[in-house]
């Protein structure tokens, strides 16, 4: 369902065909549609100050061939990306993920403390046709399934348990379609939140040994 390919400081997803994203991704947000969609690894020396991060994203992915793909900032190192994938009533969803908590926050409770980089960028697909208010329901439940498994992994911050990162990023890929509703009663819901709730876990999993010398 999604093709990967690595070649850092890029990873590039490539979809089977061209489908309807959804995103508030850097690069091509919003609506579009798009058969790729491309995590930039970065670095501090990468994005100096006063620095426009969208303008250069936008210029590095032109200069790569991928100006007409979403695209998305990571700190993490992509080859430690982590995929997962789930079929519930013959409804499959994928999900691609990099997980980077150094940015984490605890939700409506921000941290005052300066910022580290680190960031969760996922991308989602849901093979099955959805109408956009459906998709955006699909989008929340892979938010939804982003925090549970930040809450399983149990990482405590002075403000309480992670939730999340500051600059977090989730992509959202469909076929248009007459299906109407994408929530935890649904069958594409139960696997966009299997999907994503694996692979999130595992990269929370592999960021926090890290962090301990694991």
């Amino acid at each position: 369902m999604i093709e990967v390919a690595l070649d850092r400081p890029w990873l590039i997803a490539r979809l089977p065909v061209p489908m309807r994203l959804l995103s508030w991704a850097p690069h091509r947000p919003g609506w579009v549609t798009a058969d790729r969609v491309v995590w930039r690894e970065v670095r501090d020396r990468d994005l100096g100050p006063g620095l426009d991060a969208e303008l250069w994203l936008g210029e590095q992915m032109s200069a790569r061939g991928l100006g007409l793909a979403v695209g998305m900032l990571t700190s993490r190192d992509v080859r430690r990306h982590h995929s997962a994938s789930a079929a519930v009533e013959g409804v499959r969803a994928a999900c691609l993920a990099t997980v980077g908590l150094g940015n984490a926050e605890a939700v409506g409770r921000r941290l005052v403390s300066e910022r580290v980089a680190g960031t969760i960028n996922l991308l989602v697909v849901a093979e099955t046709g959805l109408t956009e208010a459906a998709q955006l329901e699909a989008l929340s439940i892979a938010v939804e399934a982003r925090t549970a498994a930040l809450l399983e992994a149990g990482l405590v911050l002075p403000t309480g348990l992670a939730t999340g990162t500051g600059t977090d990023c989730l992509v959202m890929a469909c076929q248009p379609g007459e299906g109407r509703y994408a929530g935890l009663h649904t069958a594409v819901g139960e696997a966009v939140g299997a999907a994503v709730r694996e692979a999130v876990l595992g990269g929370a999993r592999q960021w926090l040994a890290e962090r301990d010398g694991g």
